[in-house]
Order: structure tokens, then C-alpha cells, then sequence
């Protein structure tokens, strides 16, 4: 279940561009440029379209989660080859938000490169990969409320990107950073919703 690195980040992030034409993109079509064999390069993937620019579009964030959840589960479960519904395979972003974020992203892309490398590597394997991806059905589940906050998915958004690039990379280390951001939001979670329980007078 471990992803092997076969390419440097920002050789990745740009082949979103190089490997892509048109108006628009879809989730199929991005899913076959990183290639859905490897777990890593698509939750990075998933982690990187959540904090991009592509979130703009209504209702991106909430698709990303369905997508992450998705797959989450799969690997949970075992499943080597993910199945993706149809429906969210045709789903479509306008493909300049895709090369706004490439752009955007090539600093960050080039500093994951001199920052990661194969440490702690027992946590991409079995059966820590599936703590791993219950964590990121954690990540997509607290995005579904957190959605409806400015900036609120922010930080789920950070973990899963991070458990991309853990998993890409075999670092655990950016693993463990993973899980601080997902607590971190799962704090904000239940601030939210305590002000909203306020609001309600149920408290």
C-alpha cells in the first residue's frame, strides 16, 4: 500500500499544465495525469486542489472532500485500485484556476522537494497507511461543516495536502504534521459549533 517516489514535486505539479487543454478540466482528467494506482500522488492531489485557487468555484471544497472521502475509505478498506463515481469523474473546474494554482504553487513545490525525504517510513506502511487514511476521512468529514465558515476548511484542507506529500514522499515526519493540523481543526470544529449552539439556545 506504500507509494514509491518516482517524481519531484514541482515536475508533478507541472504536468497539471503541460498534460492538460482547453476551458476546462475534469476530476477524470486529473486523476489520469497523476494516475490512480498510487494513493499518495492522489490524496496530494486532492490536498492541493483543496487550498488552490479551484476552491472559488461553489461547491469545490465540498467535492474535494467527497472525492478524498472516497478514496479514504477505499484504502481503509484495502482496495489496491479505487473506484470513483462516474458522476464526480465528470465533474468540471475552469482550467484557469488549475494554472492560477500551478503557478501559486511552484515556490511551495520546489521547498517540499529540499524538505521532504524518506524518514519514518514505517508510517506509510500497513497498517499505519490506514491510520493515515482514516485521518483524511476525519479531514473530508469536518470540511462538510466547516464549509459553511470563511476559510474554514483551511485546515483540514493543510492536513490532507500534508498526508499527500507524507505518503508521495515516504516522510512520516510531514505525516505527524498532518495529524496537528487536523486536530487543529477539528478544535475550530467544535468552536463553531458551540457558537452556534449559542446562537440556537440549545446551550
Amino acid at each position: 500500500m506504500a507509494t514509491s517516489r518516482t517524481e519531484n514535486f514541482q515536475t508533478l505539479l507541472q504536468s497539471f499544465a503541460d498534460r492538460s487543454d482547453g476551458d476546462t478540466i475534469s476530476v477524470r482528467d486529473l486523476l489520469t495525469i497523476v494516475g490512480r494506482r498510487a494513493h499518495g500522488p492522489v490524496i496530494l492531489l486532492l490536498g492541493f486542489i483543496a487550498v488552490s485557487p479551484l476552491t472559488i468555484v461553489p461547491g469545490a471544497s465540498w467535492l474535494v472532500a467527497m472525492l478524498t472521502l472516497i478514496f479514504a475509505v477505499q484504502i481503509v478498506l484495502g482496495r489496491r485500485y479505487p473506484w470513483v463515481p462516474k458522476k464526480i469523474l465528470d465533474a468540471e473546474f475552469p482550467r484557469k484556476y488549475l494554472l492560477q494554482a500551478v503557478n501559486g504553487g511552484m515556490r511551495w513545490a520546489s521547498a517540499a522537494d529540499r524538505l521532504t525525504a524518506p524518514r519514518l517510513t514505517f508510517l506509510t506502511d500497513t497498517p499505519f497507511v490506514q491510520l493515515t487514511a482514516l485521518a483524511c476521512v476525519a479531514a473530508a468529514l469536518i470540511t462538510f461543516p466547516l464549509g459553511l465558515v470563511p476559510f474554514g476548511p483551511l485546515l483540514p484542507a493543510l492536513a490532507i495536502l500534508l498526508i499527500g506529500v507524507g505518503l508521495s514522499a515516504r516522510d512520516g515526519a510531514f505525516l505527524l504534521l498532518a495529524f496537528a493540523a487536523l486536530g487543529a481543526g477539528g478544535l475550530v470544529m467544535m468552536r463553531v459549533a458551540d457558537k452556534v449552539a449559542a446562537m440556537l439556545g440549545l446551550t
